[in-house]
């Protein structure tokens, strides 16, 4: 069981879509889950689509019981390597924003 306050700690908790990305499981492998008494849920609906929010914590053990642990770590990857080429993009972007706009500034200081 849910240790008290852990519903609302940030980044404890995820929707079956986002294990569906983060880890690749889906919405019956987590039913199965809770099914089993294995994993805690609360319902959840955004813009009129329902969602099953789980516990993180949870949801890796039963995945790690489930599939293996090599299983969760290839998720647990995946997942890192996604976020670290968002970000590259995203710095990437900044740097031709700042070189544009240090080319802007010399040609000022030139005339």
């Amino acid at each position: 069981m849910a240790e008290h306050g852990e519903w609302n700690r940030k980044g404890a908790t995820l929707s079956d879509v986002t294990a569906k990305k983060e880890y690749g499981v889906d919405r019956d492998f987590v039913v199965k889950g809770i099914r089993a008494g294995k994993l805690e849920f609360r319902e959840g609906v955004m813009w009129g689509n329902p969602y099953l929010k789980l516990l993180r914590g949870q949801l890796e053990k039963y995945i790690a019981d489930e599939l293996g642990g090599e299983y969760l770590s290839k998720g647990n990857d995946q997942t890192e390597l996604r976020k670290i080429k968002r970000e590259m993009a995203r710095l990437k972007k900044r740097l031709a924003e700042l070189q544009a706009r240090r080319i802007e500034l010399e040609k000022d200081l030139q005339k």
